[in-house]
């Protein structure tokens, strides 16, 4: 039996070191997210059984083919060419319409039990967006002028910017839903080549499809009655037409130029006009993408823009970017990254003029809607063709291809940045670029180009900005002109790219040295001045709180760069009032510190450069006022819809480093009609400027006595019937942290650890002393409470069973703070912390049964002496009811609690995700059963109480050391909870901060109460053991009032001598010595 027993011991100890360390693995709490689709693309055969079907409808293609040479390369490069994503598409008429389209979308069920809504239609139209891609090139069945391929198209209508553009194989298919409809289509057919239009690379398909059943009997505006359904028709399947008549002809231009680009064809029903299945005439449009080889054969029109160069366009004289990386930067800067058009605030002319959008077509609704401000209109920069060569050391050039797209407000901005088609809302553009003028001059046509470039009427120059103000935060800055003078067609139209992070400066211009001018300090010391108050409080906070600043360190950069890292913010803030007592509305600020004295950029892209070696920086001991004040520039980024009007601030002036303040005039980019902007002649390069804002930092030390928190102050200095002024603001962020707080707060984790370590040491030691104790005091053993002992067991396994921490609560951002320094949780120091903590967890554990096994075979031992009383023997039914309705009532009152504050606090929501996949959100009420569950281990001895209350004991179960020292034990998390200093972790998901304190059982009212209450408890079994239960009762009798019960003699013939005890025990009285040696070795 020993070696049975030591057996399972080391199966247990393995299995949970071993599995156990690895259940989080495939048991983590996660964030609400929408689920990603993963899909393989399985093998897919190719059939080629219609490809005399194909010739006979491609006669028209074939007849005017040019012959394939067997060494033409082009064969070869089919798949990788012929192919387009997110092209546009119209039908001619339309009384025919290919598929329907519904304007509903689906809401959050969370939300609204309404499940489909009207699609607001201020914004831009649905989009009709399609993709084609070759699949198979099948050279078996290659002749003189063609080649067998197969393709895929994917046609389709969105609201939602949702398309489906990965061109996975799949079978034909048609699939619609609120706000997108979706139709796949399977090609066969012919490659051909041809050499009119300069030359052209055809492909002429028959393709099969399910198309949608449409009632021809039906007017054309309402084809489709099942789509107007008013109940949710998604999980049916719409009623579809095997149609295999559609053919399907595509051209894509050999030579990739200004003028040859556009990809166009046509697909077309081949059924008669009276069939379900006939549809109009679809035209596709699109062009070559970054695969094709662009050849810069347009110097005649370009010419026509920029001879000669430099285009001398008024352009205010910055410093601009003259380097060798001008290709690399141009294309970094604009991925997937959007031109911000800027109003018509100069402009002095008609409506109609002023408010249009360059060389843009004017019929979009969302964009007209703007009234020449243009508030949120966007203009990609796509397709970019890159030449730069090298002259000499100093000396370079470029030549540059690509295509402006305009996008309205509405468009989602991931569909505008992919789409291809070529349209009114497109340019296409061509130019020079040099380092001697740093300009990039560049002819624009718009739309589709003719071979002669007719169209290109426009002229587009483009620079890049090194020299920064608060006037000036591009860094990439561009203008659209009419070539055309008298009159011109469009007012001039300037586009940039703003700075969106700091990193950007450093990631593209960290050769370039750019450089800040600050041009606000004046009016900053201004309000500083009439801002710094002279009072107790200021001199008590210049004088004890230190705030940041300036600290000795290797180089004044380096000093610097920490400064400007603790004054940056990135976190949630409210509205700082202190009248109301609703919650408030949170949102998310975001403010980058740009500059700090001369120090405009990261450190380290300096030191890269430097081969001088610095002198260490030490600060003084003394400073006038004016040397702690530092010119700063920064920029301000407030979510939320009550702060649109200040949702990014440009801002520049003095930080104060004595009292934490920064004093700052801001600039906003304002967004109105032209005509309000031009009648605002305070306006400063298009930009309110007329901003005043304050931010107070919290200060580095004595987190006991301030908040940590910073507060923002943002007010406008125009009149009251400004129709540009607003309303101030005033925010108080969610507790932030400096530096060196957040490199304390990495250390925490390895003080935790070593103090679990003593911990778990001491409730080890305390375990140990009760069993030495009860070989002692034998006759006390039954009497000790099986409910209690479970309670303590069940608290070490489940630290090894969910990976929760032991004994110290882990908070449930945690797991944030873990994945945010990944480095330093990896180290070998924190596993090696890990696994003695679970070693000693395990310890605890397997001694905790030990007792659990001693109590249960000392009350066997008194159910089998003679004669046998098994109603004599302590019992645990009792305690364990009591036990529960206690916790019961007490869970019940906690729900009670927080349901009456839920108006008080963000409802938590966690979801744990398991291995099989699916996933489980906790609620309210399961989350509050979890907290409960620490406290119930907290309150371990109430079992202990209430069995001896049961049991009328007259003994010592308990040993003063084990009781005492186990609430020790579970007291010091709370105690170290209480004296910590509240340091907020910056790694904490947010959702989790500024909880009610009152209504969390590890807060400050909790650290406090629950040890006051197992202290009490602690007292209470120290009083039990010490008086006998008749005493006691005594005691608590008030006249012919007594508390408890009255003496029984349940348990009177239990013997109370330790050594008649063990003699009657070890004889058996009815078991054999073989028995009794049985149980002995168990």
């Amino acid at each position: 039996m020993k070696l049975v027993y030591f057996a399972i011991v080391v199966w247990t100890l393995c299995g949970l070191l071993g599995f156990g360390f690895s259940l989080p693995d495939s048991w983590v709490e996660i964030e609400q997210e929408e689920p990603t689709e993963v899909r393989n693309e399985s093998p897919v055969t190719y059939k080629y059984d219609r490809i005399d079907e194909v010739k006979e409808e491609c006669k028209s293609v074939l007849s005017s083919a040019s012959e394939l040479s067997p060494e033409d390369s082009s064969v070869y490069s089919i798949k990788r060419q012929i192919s387009f994503k997110n092209g546009d598409w119209i039908q001619v008429n339309g009384k025919a319409p290919i598929m329907p389209f519904d304007v509903r979308y689906k809401e959050n069920a969370y939300q609204s039990d309404r499940y489909f809504s009207t699609v607001p239609t201020e914004g831009s139209d649905p989009l009709n967006l399609v993709s084609f891609w070759v699949k198979d090139v099948n050279l078996a069945h290659r002749s003189k002028n063609s080649v067998s391929v197969s393709g895929l198209m994917t046609i389709g209508i969105t609201a939602n910017g949702n398309f489906g553009d990965y061109g996975y194989d799949q079978n034909s298919h048609f699939g619609i839903g609120p706000g997108q409809s979706e139709l796949t289509i399977h090609f066969q057919g012919i490659y051909t080549e041809s050499k009119r239009n300069g030359g052209e690379r055809v492909v002429c398909m028959l393709g099969n499809t399910m198309l949608p059943d449409r009632e021809i009997n039906n007017p054309s505006s309402h084809p489709w009655e099942w789509v107007n359904a008013s109940k949710p028709y998604e999980n049916q399947q719409p009623p579809l037409l095997e149609d295999d008549r559609i053919l399907l002809v595509l051209r894509f231009p050999k030579k990739f130029t200004l003028t040859s680009r556009a990809i166009r064809g046509e697909m077309r029903s081949l059924n008669p006009k009276s069939s379900d299945k006939y549809f109009d005439h679809v035209r596709v449009t699109s062009q070559l993408g970054s695969s094709a080889n662009y050849e810069f054969t347009s110097e005649k029109i370009v010419s026509k823009a920029c001879d000669p160069y430099p285009y001398k366009n008024g352009t205010a004289v910055i410093p601009v970017y003259k380097g060798n990386r001008f290709c690399k930067i141009i294309k970094g800067v604009t991925r997937q990254q959007a031109f911000t058009v800027l109003p018509n605030w100069q402009c002095d002319g008609e409506d109609n003029f002023c408010s249009k959008l360059g060389p843009f077509a004017s019929a979009n609704k969302g964009i007209n809607a703007t009234n020449g401000g243009f508030k949120g209109v966007n203009l990609y920069l796509q397709v970019i063709k890159c030449d730069q060569k090298t002259v000499n050391r100093y000396d370079s050039s470029a030549r540059v291809s690509a295509v402006f797209r305009a996008s309205p407000p509405s468009e989602n901005r991931y569909t505008a940045a992919m789409r291809s088609g070529l349209g009114n809302m497109t340019v296409a553009a061509e130019g020079i670029w040099n380092s001697a003028s740093g300009q990039l001059c560049m002819v624009g046509c718009p739309g589709i180009v003719d071979a002669e470039g007719n169209a290109c009427d426009s002229r587009i120059c483009l620079y890049i900005p090194i020299s920064f103000s608060i006037e000036q935060r591009s860094i990439m800055y561009g203008t659209f002109s009419s070539l055309s003078t008298k009159p011109p067609s469009y007012f001039p139209l300037s586009f940039e790219m703003r700075i969106l992070q700091p990193s950007e400066l450093w990631n593209y211009f960290q050769f370039s040295r750019p450089s800040y001018n600050y041009t606000k300090s004046g009016l900053a010391g201004a309000l500083l001045e009439r801002n710094e108050e002279f009072s107790f409080r200021t001199v008590i906070k210049k004088s004890l709180l230190p705030f940041p600043k300036l600290e000795d360190s290797e180089a004044f950069e380096v000093s610097l760069s920490v400064l400007s890292e603790d004054l940056s913010l990135l976190t949630a803030a409210v509205p700082h009032s202190k009248t109301t007592n609703a919650r408030p509305s949170r949102t998310e600020i975001q403010m980058d510190i740009l500059s700090v004295g001369p120090l405009f950029r990261q450190y380290w892209s300096i030191s890269s450069n430097s081969t001088a070696e610095e002198a260490p920086y030490r600060t003084k001991a003394q400073y006038s006022d004016n040397q702690l004040l530092l010119n700063v520039s920064a920029q301000l980024f407030i979510t939320g819809k009550e702060y649109n009007n200040v949702s990014a601030l440009f801002l520049e002036g003095l930080y104060d480093q004595r009292v934490g303040k920064m004093y700052l005039l801001g600039c906003r980019d304002v967004r109105a009609s032209w005509q309000v902007l031009h009648d605002s002649m305070d306006l400063d390069n298009g930009l309110d400027c007329l901003i005043e804002v304050i931010v107070s930092y919290p200060p580095t030390t004595s987190r006991w006595l301030v908040d940590p928190t910073a507060s923002i102050s943002i007010a406008s200095q125009r009149n009251d019937d400004d129709p540009l002024r607003f309303s101030p603001v005033k925010l108080r962020t969610f507790p932030i942290s400096y530096r060196r707080q957040r490199e304390d707060i990495l250390s925490q984790r390895g003080i935790e650890g070593i103090l679990r370590i003593l911990t778990l040491s001491l409730a080890i030691a305390c375990i140990t002393s009760q069993l030495f104790y009860i070989n002692q005091k034998t006759d006390s053993v039954p009497f000790m409470s099986l409910v209690m002992l479970g309670v303590e067991a069940i608290g070490y396994l489940i630290p090894l069973v969910t990976d929760a921490e032991a004994l110290f609560k882990k908070e449930s951002s945690d797991r944030s703070f873990e994945s945010s320094s990944y480095d330093l949780e990896n180290s070998r120091w924190f596993h090696v912390l890990d696994y003695m903590v679970k070693l000693l967890v395990m310890a605890a554990l397997l001694l905790t049964l030990r007792l659990c096994q001693k109590v249960w075979k000392s009350r066997v031992r008194l159910q089998t002496r003679a004669p046998r009383e098994p109603h004599r023997v302590p019992s645990d039914k009792k305690v364990l009811v009591s036990t529960l309705v206690i916790h019961i009532i007490g869970y019940i009152l906690v729900l009670i609690l927080h349901s009456m504050g839920i108006g008080q606090k963000p409802i938590l929501r966690r979801s744990y995700a398991f291995s099989q996949g699916s996933s489980h959100v906790l609620s309210e009420w399961e989350i509050e059963l979890e907290e409960y569950v620490g406290l119930v281990q907290d309150f371990f001895l109430l079992p202990q109480i209430i069995s001896n209350i049961i049991w009328q004991i007259d003994s010592k179960p308990l040993r003063k050391l084990y009781y005492i020292g186990i609430t020790v034990v579970r007291l010091l998390p709370h105690l170290y909870d209480y004296v910590r200093a509240p340091t907020r972790n910056p790694y904490f998901r947010e959702e989790y901060e500024f909880v009610d304190p009152s209504m969390n059982f590890y807060s400050k009212f909790g650290d406090i109460t629950i040890p006051l209450t197992a202290i009490v408890l602690a007292a209470l079994v120290y009083v039990q053991q010490r008086w006998t239960y008749e005493k006691l009762s005594r005691s608590l009798t008030l006249g012919r009032c007594r508390l408890l019960p009255s003496a029984s003699r349940m348990y009177e013939r239990l013997p109370s001598n330790s050594k008649a005890f063990e003699a009657e025990l070890a004889s058996g009285a009815n078991g054999s010595a073989s028995n009794e040696e049985e149980h002995d070795l168990e």
